[in-house]
This record gives structure tokens, sequence and C-alpha cells, in this order.
């Protein structure tokens, strides 16, 4: 019985399985996304994430841990440099599953797996004003007291507001007079 076991064993042994998700991953640091089995491209998920995340702290010593699980100077180089400036502003989810259908041969469904920062098609714009906006938490209270450069930003529109609202009854004011003096 596998009661509680939660990770997909993908019909391997452990080292061949190892092999396969390092494989992958190396693949996926490189060229960005590639297409695989829906089984293989959610375990590779749970496998990439945690060394993204790792990659965000350019150390030496999260290079050789990265390096324990890839072993490709290549892709530790992409990952470290390329990958975590664009991931550096997201909380996680930096790759994104899509269901392409079955495989004519053997009808297994296959998924891209892609970097989520890396595509053109779905995230134009979004990645620059996540980073200006800072890092999220999930804690209750919402933001501290606002700086003195987001009050002045607040106050800008609602004087304008007003001002043009003081403008619109003038302008009532004006008609009415002129309709009177007709």
């Amino acid at each position: 019985m596998r009661h509680g076991d939660k990770i997909n064993n993908l019909g391997r042994t452990a080292s061949h399985r190892r092999a396969l998700l390092s494989n992958l991953a190396i693949q996926l640091i490189t060229h960005k996304k590639i297409v695989t089995t829906l089984a293989k491209a959610k375990s590779l998920r749970t496998y990439v994430e945690p060394l993204i995340t790792k990659a965000k702290d350019n150390t030496t010593h999260q290079r050789r841990v990265v390096f324990s699980y890839l072993q490709d100077k290549d892709a530790i180089t992409e990952l470290f440099s390329t990958v975590a400036a664009k991931v550096a502003g997201r909380p996680g989810g930096y790759t994104r599953i899509i269901k392409l259908g079955a495989r004519v041969g053997d009808n297994a469904e296959t998924a891209l797996i892609e970097l989520v920062d890396f595509n053109e098609i779905y995230g134009k714009g979004k990645g620059e004003a996540r980073e200006a906006a800072g890092k999220k938490t999930r804690r209750a209270g919402g933001r501290k007291k606002a700086t003195a450069a987001d009050a002045a930003e607040t106050d800008v529109p609602a004087k304008t507001a007003t001002a043009k609202a003081a403008g619109g009854a003038k302008e009532k004011e004006t008609k009415e007079k002129t309709k009177d003096a007709e």
C-alpha cells in the first residue's frame, strides 16, 4: 500500500528518476520550454521550482547546492544569470504547464512546461509592474502607512476632481445667467 506516498515514481528506480528529472530540468533551463508527458511535467515542476528559488540568492553555497542536482555548468550559469534576474520579483510559481492532448503513438497525455517569465505571449509588461510593487505577503492588516510620495499621488486626483466639480458648477451658473438674460 502507498498511503501518504506523494512522490510520482514514474515507473523508474530512484537513480533513474533522479537522472531523468535532472536532464529535464537542464533542458527546461536552457530552452525555457519543453514538451513532455503530463506526469513528467508535474514531477519536473516540483523538482525545478526549488532550484530556481535557490538561484535567486547568487552565492557559492547555493551554486554548489544546485550543481549537486543538475551537474551541468552551462545550465547553472544560465540559471543564476538570466533566469534568476527575470524571476527576481516573483515569489514562486516559476513554471506553467499547458496540456497538449494525447500523443499519437502511445496515447500518452503530453504537456508543454515553460518558464512563465520567458513567454512573450502571456506575460507582456507584467514583470516590470510586479518588481515595482515589492514583496507581497499573506498576512492580515494590509499595507503599512503610505509614504509621502504615495500620499502626494493620491491627493492630486482628489484635488483635480474637486476643481473640476467646482468648475462645472461655475459653468452651470453662467449658463443659467445667460438664459435668464435672454
